[in-house]
């Protein structure tokens, strides 16, 4: 037997997932913790995390696989690693980690970005790295050079989330160019390392890991980390990508035309596409896809809402006083398409690309004492995600890229009946859902890697549509005005 396994190393959770390599069928999955992880804020517009808690959940999560089912450790031939994208973590020679991570949703080098792309020239940036070096993770690292010169005195590699947890596992340091190009490190022109960004940040080409192929066995096991994992020194670690990429693969989204979608503590649509392409205002950004070569070249063109489960969590907490979440989709539910006019646009967790990298925070308007209810209130949250995500697919096809297929697993937003039509419905797209997440994604990535698959088709081989949601025709009138008050409610948020 033949079994692999998958991590999906978010902000909220760390997933893990075993997966038998011959029927290509789950066998276990768990996450950890139970409630969610916490992201410390210590000032306005940042959010950091300890890369060790990372760790240390999953080797939890790993002996709740093992407690869940009996499997001989040998059999265990890969793992594949999914990870919050854009994430900053720093490690000494002795790779002990010395800052937390500053994570996906933190927004304190926006103006570091916006001088550089200055500097630089809009266009020269756009030609060469398909983006501006905005709020990303060479511009976090300038921030810390800048802001604590005694941490980057000490700086050994600078490294993605997902790298230090490859890190931990096989003892070796290493990423891979699709996660170069989520750092806006990846030069699209030279195919290599962007010089150009690492010049003018004045950051040593030293401090970056190498390069190692997206789908390669990058490392097996230490002996410390097989033992604190329970799993066999012989296994190796095969696949890493950043969850977006690692979605999108999960899926079976590989070919240009086709799309993913997640709704979890973000909100993300990945368009494939194999040409490049860039938005001049960088409000949506093209990344090295994870079947990239030079011979077949595949971008992912990403747009990412921060707000988005973040809100449906807030709302849960704070006014709907801990409601399950199935119990606010039934009342959701039971009010009208437009909410009665009640209008939430979304934007309350950290700056927003799709927004020029504005941080207007949420707001909730047109409230109606003698109307409004709390089932207006949740249905209002969930359009108002639908149609901030439809916000950023308008800069996506505006670029020249088709939307007409999405796929989504089933999860987070995307197990609402009323998300997903809304969804349909506001996109004008044909919804497919699966079975299937990050975890189990990277499962089959590792199993590419390490060569028990000899391609994608044979990975994917009986994944199918647990549902297909098209729009629903007759409320696209309703869902068109409620829309256009929503722009409305944007444009005032943000002249």
């Amino acid at each position: 037997m033949a079994l692999l396994i998958g991590y999906d190393i978010g902000s909220s959770a760390i997933k893990a997932a075993l997966l038998d390599a011959d029927t290509g069928k789950l066998i276990a999955s768990c996450a950890s913790p139970a409630t969610e992880l916490a992201i410390d804020s210590a000032a306005p517009g940042w959010a950091e995390q300890p890369p060790s808690l990372w760790w240390e959940h999953v080797k939890i999560a790993t002996a709740q696989i093992r407690d869940s089912i009996r499997f001989d450790a040998d059999d265990v031939k890969a793992i594949g690693i999914s990870y919050q994208m854009h994430g900053l973590v720093l490690v000494d020679e002795a790779h002990r980690v010395l800052r937390p991570s500053i994570i996906w949703c933190d927004s304190r080098a926006v103006d570091i970005g916006r001088e550089a792309a200055d500097a630089l020239g809009r266009t020269r940036c756009l030609e060469r790295l398909l983006n501006l070096p905005g709020n990303f993770t060479a511009s976090r690292l300038k921030w810390v050079m800048d802001n604590e010169p005694a941490v980057y005195a000490r700086l050994h590699k600078a490294m993605l989330p997902g790298d230090y947890i490859a890190m931990k596992m096989t003892g070796e340091i290493a990423t891979t160019p699709s996660g170069l190009s989520e750092g806006i490190l990846w030069d699209f022109e030279d195919q290599g390392m962007a010089r150009v960004v690492l010049d003018h940040y004045a950051i040593g080409e030293d401090k970056l890991p190498g390069v190692v192929p997206t789908f390669s066995v990058q490392g097996e096991l230490t002996p410390r980390a097989a033992e604190e994992l329970g799993l066999s020194r012989r296994t190796v670690v095969a696949y890493r990508a950043g969850d977006q990429p690692n979605n999108a693969l999960a899926l079976n989204v590989l070919q240009p035309g086709e799309v993913a979608a997640t709704a979890g503590t973000s909100g993300v649509v990945y368009a494939v596409s194999a040409v490049r392409a860039f938005d001049r205002d960088s409000r949506v950004n093209t990344f090295v896809h994870v079947n990239h070569s030079d011979d077949d070249a595949r971008y992912g063109v990403l747009l990412c809402m921060n707000g988005t489960g973040s809100l449906n969590r807030w709302i849960n907490k704070t006014l709907a006083r801990g409601m399950s979440y199935d119990a606010m989709n039934d009342l959701a539910a039971g009010a009208p398409v437009g909410s009665a006019g009640l209008v939430i646009l979304p934007y309350g967790n950290g700056a927003e690309r799709t927004l020029g990298n504005q941080d207007p925070g949420a707001c909730i308007g047109g409230v109606d004492f003698n109307r409004h209810g709390l089932g207006h209130l949740f249905r209002a949250a969930q359009e108002g995600i639908v149609f901030a995500l439809d916000h950023g697919l308008q800069i996506v096809r505006d670029m020249g890229i088709e939307v007409h297929t999405v796929r989504a697993g089933r999860a987070n937003m995307f197990l609402s009946q009323l998300f997903q039509s809304a969804f349909a419905t506001v996109t004008g797209t044909r919804v497919e859902l699966f079975n299937t997440d990050g975890a189990q994604g990277a499962a089959r990535g590792a199993g590419i890697g390490c060569g028990i698959y000899g391609d994608t088709t044979e990975a994917f081989e009986g994944l199918e549509a647990a549902a297909v949601i098209e729009p629903d025709h007759s409320a696209t009138a309703s869902y068109n005005e409620a829309r256009a008050r929503w722009s409305d409610a944007l444009h005032n948020l943000t002249a």
